[in-house]
């Protein structure tokens, strides 16, 4: 079985993390897959949002695989196969596998079944909605084997949540539960699981009914003014509202409303 299951139905595409027998530990193939299909989901006009989870009922992710990949990065492991090699020879794969420093304007939601730790935290970091199912937890244990979560999460999870309850999560590397998580606004739902995959569904079918250029613009422009001063961030928000504004979706929009029809919105 491959260690990244791929599917795309009704402009939505769903990955999921398929190595349940070592809890969806990030391996070299899954890394590697994960950046093609992310390559492949931004240059795909069909699709519109993205559903990302784990296999089973155990684990969303338990981060990196420490007896395949972390050997690997460090020269304790020569390469075996093909995703040893392709990784080597180009090493922002893992970046852009997390997205990181790789700019996803459409929509990701990440379904978390069970236990998101170190990688499959910091995956979730760079996900737009969350939802949990009861029995989640979630954790940047890196530090207590004198390493760090350096793949997004010392930039992302102090703008996400509190600060003084990210340091907490990052120094003590102690797991949260969903509830937690929730109350942190680290996750948007907690949900029983045998209704995770159907609340993350939901949310992805009402983002692809939407005008996809909307959608995506409206992402870039969160993106792009995050940070900045409102003189400047007002400025990305009046040039991405001009573009907007000028494509067919946004005449289409208003005429199907005034018209009482289902709009056909092309993303353009």
């Amino acid at each position: 079985m491959p260690a990244l299951i791929f599917e795309k139905r009704n402009h939505v595409a769903y990955l999921t993390l398929n190595r349940p027998e070592v809890h969806n530990s990030l391996n070299p193939e899954m890394l590697v897959s994960l950046a093609a299909a992310w390559k492949e989901i931004d240059s795909d006009d069909a699709i519109r949002a993205t559903i990302v989870t784990g296999a089973g009922k155990v684990a969303f992710s338990a981060g990196a695989d420490l007896g395949r990949l972390i050997p690997l990065l460090t020269g304790a492991r020569k390469p075996e196969d093909e995703w040893d090699s392709k990784l080597l020879a180009e090493r922002k794969l893992g970046d852009i596998a997390l997205l990181r420093g790789y700019d996803m304007d459409k929509p990701v939601i990440s379904a978390v079944n069970g236990f998101c730790i170190a990688g499959g935290m910091e995956l979730i970091q760079a996900t737009d909605l969350r939802v949990a199912s009861e029995n989640a937890s979630f954790g940047l244990q890196e530090v207590k084997w004198a390493i760090i979560p350096a793949a997004g999460s010392l930039a992302r999870l102090q703008r996400q949540i509190p600060y003084c309850k990210a340091m907490e999560i990052l120094l003590t590397g102690n797991r949260i539960d969903a509830q937690e998580a929730w109350r942190l606004g680290l996750v948007n739902y907690v949900v029983a699981q045998e209704k995770l995959v159907a609340k993350a569904d939901e949310l992805a079918a009402t983002i692809a009914q939407n005008g996809p250029l909307a959608v995506r613009k409206i992402k870039e422009a969160v993106r792009r003014c995050s940070g900045r001063p409102y003189e400047e961030a007002f400025k990305i928000e009046n040039e991405i509202a001009r573009e907007v504004m000028k494509s067919e979706d946004a005449k289409e929009g208003p005429r199907s409303f005034m018209e009482k029809r289902k709009p056909n919105y092309k993303g353009k």
